[in-house]
């Protein structure tokens, strides 16, 4: 009678132990097909992602910090022509009707794209830049409507070397209470 209860001890252990095996390697399996591939995006990607009109800027300096953002895909990054169309679009949004006005979207393009080559000939790129402190944003009423001044310092990598420059950005709120970028200019 040992002999056939140890048999039967032995079939159950190894069923068990089977059924152990299969449920790991099921398990195992089943991981494996949930995953989901991951594909990263490019920065230009990134960027154009967000929707201004569910998620525009809040304040001038987010404005600005985004102009940035979009600035330095067009120096700094690859983009194919539909990219290139897309991101100057996406900058437009950001610019006040005023400033809009000055140019018609095929002028605006032909301009953009004389100086995204300028830049690549002269081997310059963004390496980086410096908003004013939200402390130094100068509020200002001009004609009864809000506006703001910031100064932005830019690092432009030409070669091995960098050169600084400090541009003063003015910007004023729109009907929506959005604050759009009149205009910019290099601070002397």
């Amino acid at each position: 009678m040992k002999n056939k209860s140890g048999i039967k001890l032995l079939i159950i252990g190894i069923i068990l132990a089977a059924l152990v095996l299969g449920y790991y390697f099921y398990l195992s399996n089943q991981k494996s097909e949930n995953k989901e591939e991951v594909v990263e995006s490019t920065k230009v990607q990134s960027v154009l992602m967000k929707d201004l009109e569910k998620s525009y800027p809040p304040t001038p300096k987010e404005v600005v910090k985004y102009f940035n953002e979009i600035s330095e895909c067009f120096y700094n990054e690859n983009y194919s022509e539909d990219e290139l169309y897309e991101l100057a679009m996406q900058i437009q949004g950001l610019y006040d009707d005023e400033l809009i006005a000055q140019k018609s979207e095929e002028q605006y393009l032909t301009d953009l794209k004389s100086d995204i080559a300028e830049m690549k000939e002269n081997d310059r790129s963004i390496s980086s830049y410096k908003l004013s402190a939200s402390t130094d944003v100068e509020m200002f009423s001009e004609n009864g409507r809000k506006c703001a001044r910031l100064y932005c310092e830019y690092n432009i990598r030409q070669g091995t070397g960098t050169i600084s420059s400090l541009v003063v950005f003015v910007l004023r709120q729109d009907e929506d209470e959005h604050w759009k970028i009149l205009g910019w200019d290099l601070d002397e």
